[in-house]
């Protein structure tokens, strides 16, 4: 008959327990000490790349998108403050200021022809316009982040997904999952009729009648009545190119 431990045993089965845990909790506490310095050293390797960089980044786009993605794998974001040790060096929160300002007045600019819903490409092409007498090259990149910061002002900017494309909201519309089916397949050509919509997404007559008079009336289709055949074009500003407005004021 197999014997059980006695107290001897067992107290000595605890305190073996006891000294794992401990063991395990130091080498934890080493694992982290030794990632905190060697995030300390990488921070302090980026801070000296900045300087060396400071040029390359400003003007760059190509160049200053690598130096985010290397700060981001060490937890550094040069955007969180327009004050402090990345804004004297590169000045690249100003520059994300400025940017962010000029996106808002394109799109307000833009608003009576898109209904606030802007193809992101489209916006960069109007920025690059404004800034043409500015030495900074604006990538979409650089849009981007700007807008991430506009965002998390509570600005209503967002930026969506419709198709291969991407666009910028910039009112606080909802579009549910038939309107961006609707904008993915205006991409063709810019427009769609509703026996279009009905054919290519197999939908009743009346769920494409309902999706297409909820953007019309977000403002975000306009309608196009001119044509030989009868049927009526319901045109997507957002997703065919429009005209520099707003560009040069």
């Amino acid at each position: 008959m197999r014997r059980r431990p006695g107290i001897g045993g067992l107290q000595s089965a605890v305190a073996a327990r006891d000294q794992y845990r401990l063991l395990g909790e130091n080498v934890a506490q080493l694992r982290t000490d030794l990632m905190k310095e060697q995030l300390a050293t990488f921070r302090s390797q980026l801070e000296e790349f900045a300087r060396k960089h400071r040029n390359d980044i400003r003007k760059n786009p190509a160049f200053r998108s690598q130096f985010h993605e290397m700060c981001a794998k060490v937890g550094v974001d040069p955007l969180a403050s327009n004050k402090g040790f990345w804004a004297e060096l590169l000045g690249i929160g100003d520059f994300y200021y400025e940017l962010g300002v000029q996106i808002v007045e394109i799109c307000l600019a833009t608003r009576p022809h898109n209904g606030g819903l802007i193809n992101l490409q489209e916006l960069c092409n109007l920025l690059r316009q404004k800034r043409k007498h500015d030495r900074e090259a604006v990538s979409e990149d650089d849009c981007l982040r700007a807008i991430s910061k506009l965002k998390v002002m509570g600005s209503g900017f967002e930026v969506i997904t419709a198709g291969k494309k991407k666009l910028v909201r910039s009112v606080p519309t909802e579009l549910k999952k038939d309107h961006n089916e609707i904008l993915e397949l205006a991409q063709a050509q810019g427009f769609v009729t509703v026996d279009e919509v009905e054919r290519r997404l197999s939908w009743t007559h009346g769920r494409a009648i309902d999706a297409l008079d909820t953007l019309l009336d977000e403002g975000l289709a306009m309608i196009d009545d001119g044509h030989g055949d009868g049927k009526r074009r319901y045109w997507f500003p957002c997703v065919s190119s429009i005209s520099s407005v707003g560009a040069d004021s």
